[in-house]
């Protein structure tokens, strides 16, 4: 039993009144165990804490004669390791719901035996974001990345034993990590509640980490950004995670990329987007017009009568494609523009071009309606 284990309130712990029946307290001790279950919150731990925690209080609470010695002042809360179950006693549906919301489903006990921790154990996995330009994200870069992580102790190597010394065998599960808790003739496999499920013990603490085998600090990266990379794209650093408990290995730093806009470049999906302004004579007599890539200019042809919103595209002209084959477009939309105000001269240029050209534009519009 430790010190900060006898200082808690059971009854606090899992969150029910004093004078709780047997069914609140099974109900809370059901809910609050899903919630922290090592085997849902893998790497966790604080949760697996907090669930042995639970586990405990449920063991003296759901035992009536444990929790009037309790309430008297003569029981300990913590003295005792593991949590049944079904100590509250189950109605119908109560044993297949424990297993299914516990451990996944009937033969649950089973399987969370096999899961059970017993060695190293591996790190977290992490997510980081970074803001790039444009230019970084089409080309490809080296960026500066700092993060807040776990890293392998350095004192102990990350096996949370004092140097000279090493885990040894937990005496309660004998190494297997878990142990049984039941009643007549049923029985369910739970975590070590001497070990945790680690399958071993720290006589001899680290120092440095105090046992854990990792310590905080902040770690500075050169991140190798990918050409073609896009606004949200995921960038994965095998092993550079957060370090893993008792020696296990490091989890992955996930880089999610937030790319700059370009002021002239749009992006759709693997391809590029510019608009290109023609003025009214060119988009009439065709020409041929400067346009923008990525490594400098190019000319299009601009075919006479030209319509507004008219798309050309030049192919493998764009960044590259994420899976490496090849690159994408860039696709130019011709965009009309009119000038604002007519002076007397263009006024007249455009009245005579209005008298040589023949039509009702609309006509179709109403012909269609017909």
């Amino acid at each position: 039993m430790t010190e900060m284990a006898a200082r808690k309130d059971p009854y606090k712990v899992l969150g029910v009144d004093r004078k709780a029946t047997a069914a609140e307290i099974k109900k809370a001790y059901r809910k609050l165990a899903r919630e922290h279950h090592p085997d849902r919150n893998a790497g966790d731990g604080k949760a697996e804490a907090r669930f042995k925690e639970i586990s405990e209080a449920n063991d003296l609470l759901s035992d009536p004669q444990k929790r009037a010695a309790y309430d008297r002042g003569e029981g300990v809360f913590g003295a005792h390791g593991g949590a049944n179950p079904f100590s509250g006693g189950f109605d119908g549906g109560g044993f297949s719901d424990i297993l299914s919301n516990l451990f996944g489903g009937a033969g649950g006990a089973t399987a969370a035996g096999r899961r059970a921790r017993s060695g190293p154990e591996r790190g977290r996995d992490l997510e980081a974001e970074i803001q790039i330009g444009f230019d970084q994200a089409v080309h490809g870069a080296q960026v500066p990345l700092t993060i807040p992580l776990s890293e392998r102790c350095s004192t102990c190597s990350g096996t949370g034993a004092r140097p000279g010394t090493k885990p040894s065998v937990c005496p309660r599960c004998e190494g297997r990590g878990v142990e049984s808790q039941g009643q007549g003739m049923f029985s369910i496999s739970v975590p070590c509640s001497r070990c945790g499920g680690g399958g071993t013990v720290i006589e001899s603490p680290c120092p440095t980490c105090n046992g854990t085998g990792a310590v905080r600090a902040v770690k500075r990266l050169r991140v190798n950004i990918p050409a073609g990379v896009h606004d949200g794209s995921r960038i994965r650093l095998a092993g550079k995670g957060e370090a893993g408990l008792r020696a296990g290995p490091p989890g992955d730093l996930y880089v999610i990329t937030h790319v700059s806009p370009s002021p002239v470049f749009a992006q759709k999906g693997a391809h590029l987007e510019v608009e290109v302004p023609l003025s009214v004579v060119e988009a009439l007599r065709g020409g041929e017009v400067e346009v923008p890539t990525l490594s400098g200019r190019k000319t299009l042809r601009v075919a006479p009568g030209t319509r507004h919103g008219t798309v050309q595209r030049l192919r493998g002209e764009g960044p590259p494609r994420p899976n490496g084959k090849g690159n994408g477009d860039i696709h130019y939309r011709f965009v009309i523009e009119l000038p604002e105000k007519l002076d007397e001269a263009q006024a007249k240029a455009v009245d005579a071009l209005a008298k040589t050209i023949n039509g009702d534009p609309r006509r179709r519009l109403f012909e269609a309606l017909k």
